[in-house]
Order: structure tokens, then sequence, then C-alpha cells
């Protein structure tokens, strides 16, 4: 058996294995596979020595993405990230006293297959506050590991620890909070982050947290981590007034990969994104919170209203990072960015004067604004490169829109997903790259009836060029819904707010229904009223996946 080798190395070849890269060597040639003794001598070599074998396979796999991308993007596309990893080996630090741990899903920043492969920028922003202070911090992470001993091997030695508790990361934060009291018996727990605000009786009866900070940090983190003795257990934190005095974030503090290959991988200090554009991508913040007050999300009860970041400050850090590392494209992490008029035209000024190059990014909106300045929407998208649109439509029946507070009707769902279309339309027309919508969608919410859920699948199937990333509703704390389901004894995920999408989460939901939904048994329903090109069009989850593949994932 023959099998075609990408290789460099061998002379001759065809015409259209035209030398790589200057060497004089061709792009292929054809080698006869590895017989029964050479596979022999891999399976003793990955038996005996597998540290050996690890290593040798790591460099393998990092060559060939090296190769794939000098195809894609030149030697530039992969000098700059190279030269990044480089300038980051270093002598090591001096061990600090504390450790910083970044909470996340065992293994995120190994296998780097979703959404947990993005940097916390609460943590990047305190750690880069502390370092610009002089105060030293070592950092520990989840996400580099995968087991609980992996994280103990990392919290051993230390005086304190810090963490930022999110609801979802609240459980790990326990538990690793016990794994360094037990390592550290005089060591003391410092934590604060969103569950610290939305739910501190939880995070009292914790016994293992010494101290939880509720509210913003970036005021007290320094007097925190250096005298934490003249603090309560429980305070209030302290915020800037606005974004505009936040440092720009050293991203070198953020967690980075244990191997070579995974640091290039990963685009290591930036990050690999979810494909929304091309890699490696800057991540940003422009605005800190989402002013509407649905009441599914827990953001306005507690992040306080601050002002929004200069727009020459959003580019000039862009324009730095480029400098330093080359960046692709951009993810604006705002909850809201489309808000704002008098911003969004600064940023409709400059983007594309003041940038290196109007890099295409990912950023949201609604879709009552979208309908409010629609003229304003669509020239962002067309002269900014905007090329992903996140709009969080959660469902596609008024009722449900109401009980949610979205204060977004139907209509203007499907006035936004019309005009995306037509936009993207129009751009294929002209040979550019189409806009793409990326869309946020809840099933199995409280009162939900099934005609309700048929309209919001109903809805998704309209989008021509939509990533849906479709949930079961989760009663979080904090938020309006959640506080009810919580007081009514009707919430299943009491004391575990681990993301698991499509989990039972709530009593007296009929989570049979919706499973026949997912499998398309009612798919003949959904069809009722859409149009051919609707009907016939398939929807494509976030990841790749199908409907039926939630049940699956369930």
């Amino acid at each position: 058996m023959k099998r075609r080798l990408r290789v460099i190395g061998r002379e001759g070849g065809s015409p259209s294995d035209a030398p790589r890269w200057g060497t004089g060597l061709p792009r292929s040639f054809t080698a006869p596979a590895p017989d029964g003794r050479v596979r022999s001598l891999k399976d003793a070599v990955r038996q005996r020595v597998p540290n050996l074998w690890k290593t040798v396979r790591e460099h393998r796999h990092m060559a060939r993405d090296l190769g794939r991308e000098v195809q894609r993007h030149g030697l530039e596309g992969v000098t700059k990230p190279l030269r990044a990893i480089a300038r980051s080996v270093s002598r090591p630090a001096p061990r600090s006293p504390r450790v910083w741990l970044d909470l996340g899903d065992f293994g995120d920043l190994i296998d780097f297959d979703d959404a947990g492969t993005f940097q916390d920028h609460g943590l990047g922003l305190l750690r880069t506050i502390l370092k610009q202070a002089g105060v030293s911090t070592d950092l520990a992470s989840t996400r580099t590991v995968r087991t609980w001993e992996g994280v103990r091997r990392q919290l051993r030695g230390y005086d304190m620890l810090i963490m930022n508790v999110r609801s979802y990361t609240y459980s790990q934060a326990a538990r690793a909070a016990a794994i360094f009291k037990e390592l550290n018996p005089n060591g003391r727990v410092v934590t604060g982050g969103m569950h610290a605000a939305v739910s501190p009786d939880e995070m009292i009866a914790t016994d293992v947290f010494d101290h939880v900070c509720t509210g913003p940090g970036e005021k007290i983190i320094v007097d925190l981590v250096t005298r934490p003795e003249s603090f309560p257990r429980v305070f209030e934190g302290q915020g800037a007034a606005s974004m505009a005095e936040w440092p720009n974030i050293d991203r070198t503090l953020w967690p980075k990969p244990a191997s070579l290959r995974l640091q290039y991988k990963s685009q290591w200090p930036l990050e690999p994104g979810l494909g929304w554009g091309p890699r490696p991508v800057a991540t940003v913040l422009t605005s800190r919170v989402c002013p509407w007050q649905c009441s599914f999300c827990n953001e306005s009860s507690y992040i306080p209203n601050m002002g929004r970041r200069p727009v020459e400050q959003v580019i000039d850090e862009l324009n730095a990072l480029d400098d330093e590392y080359g960046i692709n494209s951009v993810v604006i992490h705002d909850s809201m960015f489309f808000q704002h008029p008098s911003w969004l035209k600064q940023w409709l000024e400059l983007y594309p004067k003041r940038a290196h190059r109007p890099w295409p990014y990912w950023a949201a909106g609604r879709a009552d604004t979208v309908c409010e300045w629609p003229d304003l929407f669509e020239r962002l998208v067309r002269e900014t490169n905007w090329s992903t649109v996140s709009i969080g439509f959660e469902s596609g029946s008024d009722p449900v829109l109401r009980m949610l507070n979205k204060q977004v009707t139907e209509a203007e769902n499907a006035f936004t997903i019309e005009l995306i279309n037509r936009i993207g339309d129009e751009q294929e027309r002209a040979g550019e790259e189409p806009v793409t919508l990326w869309s946020n969608v809840m099933l199995a919410i409280p009162g939900e009836r099934p005609v309700d859920a048929i309209k919001t699948v109903r809805m998704v199937k309209t989008m021509k060029r939509g990533t849906p990333s479709i949930a079961f509703y989760a009663p979080y704390p904090g938020s309006a819904l959640g506080h009810q389901l919580i007081a009514e004894n009707k919430n299943l995920i009491q004391g575990d707010h681990e993301r698991n999408p499509h989990d039972e989460k709530v009593a007296g939901v009929d989570y049979g229904f919706y499973r026949e939904l997912l499998r398309g048994e009612h798919d003949a329903w959904i069809a009722e009223g859409l149009s051919a090109e609707d009907r016939a069009r398939p929807i494509r989850l976030n990841w790749g996946g199908t409907l039926a593949d939630l049940v699956q994932k369930a």
C-alpha cells in the first residue's frame, strides 16, 4: 500500500510539486507506508518511554501546524507567534507566597475545542494591577490539567489562594479551597467575582472561604492581597468610575499552556477563538454592563454601571497587540456592544482609519436596538468589518419574550434576521465575505408552551448564515426568574451551577417534549408557514452538530 506524504526532502516531482519556500525541494512524493517492524518499534517506545513518545509526537504535530500556517498566511503567519512564545521563555521568577487559581473546565487549555479557551479578563485586569504595584502572584489553572490531582500539585506551599468565582465555577472553587486548606493549614483563601455578588449567602456558608469580596475589586485588590488581615470576612469591593481608568491587560499574566506546541496552537498570549475569524484572536472589552434587565440574566444585579472605554483607547490597544504579537481578528466581549449611538458613530469613523487594518470582529447586539438604529447597524457591518453579529434572540414567541422581560418582540427578531440575511446576500453578490449571525436561543423555559418552542425553532430556520447556540433555560442566582424558581424549590441544580446546556434544570418542565423536538419528531409542525428554502435549510449548531445531537449530549 502507498501513502501520500506531505514532506520536505526529496528532489524531483511533477510541475505541480513546485519547490517550497525557495528550497528547491518538492511539495510531496509517494513513499511506502510504515511496515510492521516500524509499528512495533513505535509501540515499544510508546510503552517503555511514554514521556519521550509524547515529546516527539508534540513536536511532530507542531511542525505540521507550522506548515499549515505558512501555507495559509505566509511566513509572517508563524514568525510573530513564535517570537511571542520565545520572549515568554525566561528565567523562572522567584516563587510568590500567593497563588491565583484560574477556574474553568479541566483540559480547556489542552484541547481548545470550545468557549472555555477564552481567557478571564477579570483575572488579567487584577493581576495586571497587582504587577504594576509590585505585588507578585503565581498562577495555577484547572484548565491546564485534567484531574484534581493536577490541581493539588499546583497549590502546595502557598500562604494565600485567590479566586474569581462565577456561578458555574462555584463548586469547583469550593473544592479547590478545601484542597488548599488541606495542603496549607494556615493558608488564607480570598474570593470575589460574580457569585460572591449574586449569592453571598452560599459563599458565606462555605467555611473554607476566609474572605468574600462582593462587587468589583480594582481599587482594593492591592490592599486586600498585601494586608488581608485588615479586611472583614465579607466586604464590598470598590471599582473604577470608568473603564478609561483600567490599564491595558498584560496578557502574559493569563494561564499559559504547558507545552510549546499547545502554546502555539492556542496562539498564547493571544487566543485561538471559536472560528468567528482567523486566529490569533485579540479579545477586548469596550463596555462593562448591559443596562437591560431581562428576568433570566443576573448581570445588572452585580456589575455597577461605569463609563465606556474611549474608542481611541480600544483601537490603540489593538494596534499595540498587533505590533507585539500579530492579530488576525477580534472578539469584543461586551455583553452589549451595539448601544450608545454616539460611541458607535465614533467607532464607525475611527476604526477603519486608526486601526492598522479593520480586523474582522465578533460583537453582540439586541434586536430592538437594531430596529431602532438600522442604518447605523448596516454601516457598522459593511464599513467596519463587523463580520459576526451576535444577537440574543432567546425565543421566537411574544408571550415568552414578555415573560423573560426581554423588551423585544417577535417582529423585531424577524426584522433583524431579515436585515442580516439581506446584507449577507448583497455582500455575496459583490464577491465579499458575507456577515454571519451567531444567535443565543433558549428552550425549556418555565411557562413555555409547545407552540412557543415550535415558533422558536421556526425562527432559527429563517437564518441563512446563522449559527445558533441553543440551551435549556437554567435558573441562575441573581436573576428575577432564577430567584423565583429557587424560592419555589423548582431549581434542580441547587448548589451546582455548572453549565451543562441540555440537562434537566427546572421541576415541572416537560423535557420529554423537548427531546422529541430536538430529535425531529415535530419537524412537520415546524415546517408550517416556512418557505421551501427555509424548510430545506438544516440547523447547524455552534459546535457543528445537529439538534438531534443535543439529545445525546443531555
